[in-house]
């Protein structure tokens, strides 16, 4: 038996990259999967169709988590579907490079749109429903970013830094209530998402980290896995960081 077990997950941004990792361990693990992207429905087919593989139910909500409405539609349709929600990632997140003194407003805008009010508008709406039934785990997805910081990426590391500050006030909010919510922050992942650099910066990078490589999408997954599953019961209001050492706590 899964350690999720015949749970109800919802994924944001499950589509591609570390979200499509998580869809893909949380089905492994047992879990039926909603998966909210803002990508078409076609683009949606091979991650469903492996979930369906591993005998699960699966489902595709077309969102964009930053407009109040799509949200409420997302929960609506689990709800619909499932009958519940016991675990939601807020996964959903851009990134674009630009130093601020260049940086337009409605850049900075899209960003902690997306990043930032998309997180809580999932909470906001999945929350009652995991209040109402006494349980439930929440697990966003920030980054060492929000942590460290980094040039040309305010906007970006803001949202993130947000994202985390976030977690634990919600965490504090609502632990006692039975619906439990902890932050997973990766550290460089190769998934696609980051603008590209040169080479040289890429290898200097690497250099620069204790385990002189970037992480793979496998490698943050099961942190997720954990914090969603009973294993993590004693976890409130935490962020765990799979970023090879980037930052140490």
């Amino acid at each position: 038996m899964g350690r999720l077990e015949g749970k109800v997950a919802v994924v944001t941004g499950g589509v591609l990259g570390i979200g499509r990792g998580i869809v893909e361990a949380f089905a492994t693990e047992g879990a039926h999967v909603a998966v909210a992207d803002i990508l078409q429905e076609r683009e949606a087919a091979p991650v469903l169709a492996r979930v369906e593989r591993l005998g699960r139910r699966g489902l595709y909500v077309r969102t964009d988590v930053s407009r109040e409405g799509e949200v409420r539609g997302i929960v609506s349709e689990v709800i619909e579907a499932f009958g519940r929600i016991d675990v939601l990632v807020n996964n959903a997140g851009v990134l674009s490079r630009s130093p601020l003194e260049q940086m337009p407003a409605e850049e900075w805008d899209r960003v902690l749109a997306i990043n930032l009010r998309g997180t809580f508008l999932c909470c906001r709406f999945a929350l009652p429903h995991m209040l109402k039934r006494g349980q439930g785990k929440i697990v966003n997805v920030a980054s060492q970013l929000g942590q460290v910081g980094a040039p040309g990426l305010a906007h970006y590391s803001a949202s993130k830094g947000g994202v985390i500050a976030f977690t634990k006030a919600l965490a504090r909010e609502v632990a006692a209530r039975g619906v439990l919510v902890n932050a997973v922050a990766p550290g460089p992942i190769s998934t696609g998402i980051m603008p590209p650099e040169s080479e040289e910066h890429e290898e200097a990078f690497k250099a620069a980290l204790p385990i002189r490589r970037f992480g793979a999408i496998e490698e943050v997954a099961p942190t997720v896995v954990f914090l969603a599953s009973d294993e993590a019961s004693y976890y409130v209001g935490q962020t765990l960081g799979p970023n090879g050492g980037d930052v140490m706590l």
